[in-house]
């Protein structure tokens, strides 16, 4: 990478990107076809989120708690500008889409809360992390695409709506299973 980009310019990127899905997202209640920017967006967030961290351990520049704290705090807004845009996009319900928010946040406390009291920080569950629900999330704008916003067979629950609830239930009960395997493991250490 040139001289002139840096991890803190990464992090701008990403979060531009993440703007970028959130506006694509807010825009397509005017035409479908700002759905492209939110794909475009997934990227730019992808690409900055993923190499800030590596440019600056490649460069040995790491700044471990600086980095940390940044990364997760710009991870947290980034996932409130991602699905505060899909639940102001005509596709899925404010409500069920932040339903999801709220099952994502819990899951990143709890990766956070096992950092601190066991040293052990998890990104990933059910073989799945932070790439493949980017994937996840492209492949649903694309089928938003496709298949437009046309009201499902559900009446005021569209295929969308059921989809991204369906997201939130699994990750809200993650949260709960995690929480009692580490509590109960916690216990048993006497800690």
């Amino acid at each position: 990478m040139p001289a002139w980009v840096t991890p803190d310019s990464l992090t701008a990127c990403g979060m531009a990107g993440a703007m970028a899905v959130f506006a694509g997202y807010w825009a397509s209640q005017a035409d479908a076809s700002w759905l492209w920017l939110s794909i475009l967006g997934y990227v730019v967030q992808w690409f900055g989120d993923s190499m800030d961290g590596s440019l600056a351990r490649y460069r040995a520049i790491e700044r471990p708690q600086y980095g940390y704290f940044i990364d997760h705090s710009c991870d947290g807004i980034a996932t409130i500008l991602i699905l505060a845009g899909i639940g102001l996009s005509p596709f899925v319900r404010l409500d069920v889409a932040l339903f999801a928010l709220a099952g994502y946040l819990l899951l990143s406390i709890h990766a956070y809360l096992s950092a601190r009291v066991s040293g052990e920080f998890k990104l990933s569950y059910l073989a799945a992390g932070p790439t493949e629900l980017r994937l996840l999330l492209i492949g649903l704008t694309l089928a938003m695409l496709r298949l437009g916003s046309a009201p499902g067979a559900f009446g005021a629950i569209s295929g969308f709506d059921l989809l991204v609830g369906a997201v939130g239930s699994i990750l809200v009960l993650l949260f709960m299973i995690q929480t009692f395997v580490t509590a109960r493991r916690l216990a048993s250490l006497g800690e």
